[in-house]
């Protein structure tokens, strides 16, 4: 009996480690780009990865045929939204945010990363997240606008310019 169970486990912790190695590169970076930490710097992307893993761990034996790396994803972004809206940017102050999308909100960020760098379908993502299709359309849309068109930072020059013309 005893060695059934360590049998039992030991394929069980085998299956999970090559699961990681195939699929942990690619959630750490959307975990990242979650977070809007830089890639060589991300103790938050690390942590929401870390507790995502952990949860598919402990589901393991209960996925029956359901794909782990869609539950590891459906959990960081669950978590990664609840952090937001219940406790502001996983409940501690956000370091200024530095990564490709940081000019986005962390609204903006989860649906683009979802939609775009996931490919996750426009109705998934509003089930996820609880929104309408619509706005999770209009999200991304904005979000894809604001990437591809940034907004103009004003210089101290050009600010000094304008109030000297007025």
């Amino acid at each position: 009996m005893r060695t059934r169970h360590a049998d039992r486990s030991a394929r069980r912790a085998r299956e999970f480690e090559a699961f990681v190695a195939g699929a942990g590169g690619r959630l750490l970076h959307a975990a990242t780009l979650l977070t809007a930490e830089a890639p060589d710097d991300n103790p938050r992307a690390r942590r929401l990865l870390t507790l995502a893993l952990a949860h598919t761990y402990a589901c393991w034996d209960r996925l029956r045929g359901e794909d782990p790396y869609d539950r590891t994803r459906r959990y960081l972004a669950t978590r990664f939204a609840h952090g937001l809206w219940h406790h502001g940017a996983l409940g501690r102050i956000r370091p200024r945010a530095i990564g490709p999308l940081a000019g986005l909100t962390p609204q903006e960020r989860l649906i683009l990363v979802l939609r775009l760098y996931e490919g996750v379908a426009e109705e998934q993502v509003a089930a996820l997240l609880g929104l309408p299709t619509e706005r999770v359309h209009t999200v991304c849309d904005r979000a894809t606008s604001t990437l591809l068109h940034p907004p103009r930072k004003r210089t101290a020059a050009a600010m000094g310019a304008k109030a000297a013309a007025s």
